[in-house]
């Protein structure tokens, strides 16, 4: 695991019994296909008591209560192909009160949007114009097994099941991204009436065991130039492709020649976490040296201010503020704007 093994006050066992139980259907399919999963399988449920049992967090248990809280009404329907998901039920005026009461206790929401009984959750990022500058590209995904890295609270996730993916698996440490899921998955479980194929697991990258070789197609959005080896991130999710498994990679790019990468001397954007941002030819070539085959540029965009900005749903800081006021072009440091990528590649 990457977490500390350091000792920690334990959760509330109430708390464990809500939570692990989320996992069950996903660790029950796993261990139906123990060929393909047997490694994963064997450790997940001590990587799950490890993250979300002993190690505390201080809002976890109000989150907890916001997602009790959420009404579930009879009647409920959705659309995963629509850009909000379009979950909707026949409710009175107070439930719908309940249900926007609830979805504010899981605040912020940044990947989105969604609209849930009424309420429309306006996120800090409009997730669904990624989408569909994505989807025009991708291989069909009806009946695959899907990975998503990187997934944030899963709204891509919902997507790629309203494309008839077989299963999806997202991985993202945040826990308020896993409350943000489960929320929505309440819902799309009562409108579909049984549990969706759609995990997200509160874990890295780092901590899938390597060399799976299982997934059909893997997803990999604005995780790259987080990761200080852009070419073991890569590395990691060809392995974890079948082979002849497509690679979907969404990641900040900067103009330049090939070998050229930008690493900003601290912030990028108001961010520290960021490390490398290469040209498009020089993501490319990574690919090509991280074993992947006929990887291709099919999209480049700026991000706008209307794409990333600050909501009712969502109050801190965001694009706007981390751009030069007088020349939106460039970074609060200086550095030129957030320009994103799209590539394809197989494994």
């Amino acid at each position: 695991m990457t977490d500390s093994n350091s000792p920690l006050p334990a959760v509330d066992p109430a708390e464990a019994a809500t939570i692990l139980p989320w996992f069950d259907d996903l660790l029950a399919y796993m261990n139906r296909d123990e060929k393909r999963f047997e490694r994963w399988a064997n450790i997940l449920p001590e990587q799950l008591q490890h993250v979300l049992v002993s190690r505390e967090h201080g809002d976890q248990e109000r989150w907890l209560q916001a997602l009790t809280s959420l009404p579930i009404p009879a009647g409920v329907e959705c659309d995963l192909r629509a850009d909000d998901l379009a979950i909707h039920a026949p409710i009175s005026d107070a439930t719908a009160v309940e249900v926007e009461q609830a979805l504010r206790g899981l605040m912020p929401w940044r990947k989105g949007p969604f609209r849930i009984c009424g309420t429309h959750i306006d996120t800090e990022w409009r997730s669904d114009w990624k989408w569909h500058r994505v989807l025009p590209h991708l291989s069909p995904l009806k009946n695959r097994l899907v990975l998503d890295v990187g997934c944030g609270s899963g709204y891509h996730m919902w997507r790629m099941l309203g494309e008839g993916a077989r299963r999806v698996i997202g991985v993202d440490p945040s826990r308020l991204f896993l409350m943000q899921f489960e929320a929505v998955k309440l819902m799309v479980a009562k409108a579909q009436g049984k549990r969706p194929d759609a995990h997200l697991l509160p874990l890295k990258m780092e901590d899938i065991p390597a060399d799976l070789r299982v997934f059909d197609t893997v997803f990999s959005m604005g995780v790259l130039y987080h990761r200080r080896s852009p070419i073991e991130h890569l590395e990691e999710l060809r392995a974890a492709l079948r082979p002849g498994g497509e690679l979907v990679l969404e990641t900040l790019v900067a103009d330049g020649p090939l070998g050229y990468s930008l690493m900003p001397e601290d912030r990028y954007a108001m961010m520290r976490n960021v490390w490398f941002i290469p040209s498009p030819e020089t993501l490319l070539l990574w690919c090509r040296r991280a074993g992947l085959r006929n990887a291709r540029l099919v999209d480049l965009n700026q991000t706008s201010l209307e794409e990333q900005r600050s909501t009712d749903w969502m109050r801190y800081k965001s694009l706007p503020d981390f751009l030069d006021p007088d020349n939106r072009n460039l970074t609060a440091e200086g550095y030129p704007a957030p320009l994103r990528a799209i590539v394809i590649a197989e494994a």
